[in-house]
């Protein structure tokens, strides 16, 4: 069963997909069925498809491939800015883990996300400024960074060419 696989108490599932506890008890015991809109809340919560969730692959990898051209990871692209996402889109993450990329004078400015979060950056190309609260550093080819995300925080292009930079959010 996915749910004892991921140790994932009834409660949890409940509060991932909006089923009630009961219900998702009596469906693992087969003793209800749970109509398409319930079973794709559950598979919804499982970050897999409804296809996946009622016919399970016999021997599933354990590798979750990110495609360099799969427009899905996408999470941003316009003229200043494009954020691709290179960490799986599941519910229960903790972690997310980003390419940026800045075009010159470019910048990703971001309001406060929950409290606890920490950001790790580094630069791979380009210049980098990266301003938290009243702090700023500099940051150059091969220089990374650490810095509470709880705050407004941006990342500004100060070079003349484009940024590449790996960014990991690390969720409380």
């Amino acid at each position: 069963m996915l749910r004892h696989q991921r140790g994932w108490s009834l409660e949890r599932l409940s509060q991932l997909c909006g089923v009630s506890r009961s219900m998702l008890s009596q469906i693992e015991r087969s003793d209800a069925n749970p109509t398409v809109a319930v079973a794709l809340a559950i598979a919804t919560a499982f970050g897999i498809s409804l296809d996946e969730l009622i016919d399970p692959p016999a021997q599933r990898s354990p590798l979750q491939v990110i495609r360099a051209d799969d427009p899905h990871y996408v999470y941003r692209s316009d003229e200043h800015c494009r954020i691709r996402t290179l960490s799986p889109l599941t519910p229960e993450r903790s972690l997310e883990f980003y390419e940026i990329t800045l075009q010159r004078d470019g910048a990703l400015r971001s309001a406060p996300h929950f409290v606890g979060t920490r950001e790790y950056l580094s630069v791979q190309r380009g210049r980098v400024r990266v301003e938290t609260g009243a702090h700023s550093e500099e940051l150059r080819p091969g220089d990374s960074v650490a810095y509470p995300a709880d705050v407004a925080h941006a990342i500004v292009n100060i070079g003349r060419t484009p940024a590449l930079i790996y960014l990991v959010d690390l969720l409380p």
